[in-house]
């Protein structure tokens, strides 16, 4: 009999690229799950450590494919990076590697971008990246200025296979500069954080479903919350074995983990 979650799950906090779907496809049974997540009370919340675009663009994209949603049930590591910024300097300004979207993100939020005496360098998932905004935010890095993050993913899985991600691009950083960042984004306590606040829920209320035992799963097993591991995306059963990250669930696809909903 398949082991169901508690009545108190309310949350699911659902990964995008690999989990929902793959590219610009949707993953089979993937708008089944949802209906049967509504149809038993339950909730859910899409997240994506994917930074380069932001939440107009992802309900754009989902609803090509058929799900549409409200633009309030994304969240991105961009977001939490905003977040993150405006709790920590009353009035931030930053160096910022990112793209044009996440750009208008920023100042849309009140965050000053320049190049002179920034707060920090945040790196995001840019795809618009150059040689000469890696230089400047390597000299910037050097002096002393803060490293941060959006997200520490590698790579961005696509139809046609793997992409440098942000965690690739701050590698070519701290390769120059010795420096770590301070990364962002799942599986990080600022997105719980950030999370919890915005749902006004508790950790025991979410499950975290996605394909990365390092970032989807590792933010329910470092943080206290439940974790469903889908294996349509990056991480083989075989991973499992030999990753000191566990879930609490795995499953073949998404609508797989409609059978454990109570």
């Amino acid at each position: 009999m398949t082991k169901q979650l508690g009545d108190n799950k309310k949350y699911f906090i659902l990964d995008m690229d690999g989990t929902f779907y793959l590219g610009d496809r949707l993953l089979d049974g993937s708008l089944e799950f949802l209906r049967k997540v509504e149809k038993r009370g339950k909730s859910f919340l899409f997240f994506t450590n994917n930074s380069s675009k932001n939440q107009e663009v992802y309900v754009k994209k989902l609803a090509k494919m058929g799900c549409y949603i409200d633009k309030n049930q994304i969240i991105t590591s961009g977001m939490v990076t905003i977040y993150y910024l405006k709790n920590r300097w009353k009035d931030p300004k930053v160096y910022l590697l990112g793209t044009p979207l996440l750009e208008d993100d920023f100042q849309d939020k009140g965050i000053r971008l320049t190049e002179d005496h920034p707060d920090a360098v945040v790196v995001g998932f840019d795809t618009t990246l150059t040689y000469e905004k890696l230089s400047k935010a390597c000299a910037l890095i050097r002096s002393g200025v803060p490293f941060i993050a959006t997200h520490p993913d590698n790579n961005c899985p696509t139809e046609d296979g793997f992409i440098p991600d942000c965690g690739a691009m701050c590698a070519f950083i701290t390769q120059s500069t010795g420096v770590l960042p301070k990364y962002l984004g799942k599986p990080y306590v600022e997105t719980m954080d950030y999370i919890l606040d915005y749902l006004k829920c508790t950790k025991e209320e979410l499950v975290f479903v996605g394909d990365r035992l390092y970032t989807d799963i590792a933010i329910g097993a470092k943080n206290g919350a439940t974790s469903v591991l889908v294996l349509t995306g990056e991480t083989k059963p075989e991973d499992v074995k030999s990753s000191d990250v566990k879930p609490d669930i795995i499953v073949d696809r998404l609508i797989d983990l409609a059978d454990y909903i109570s």
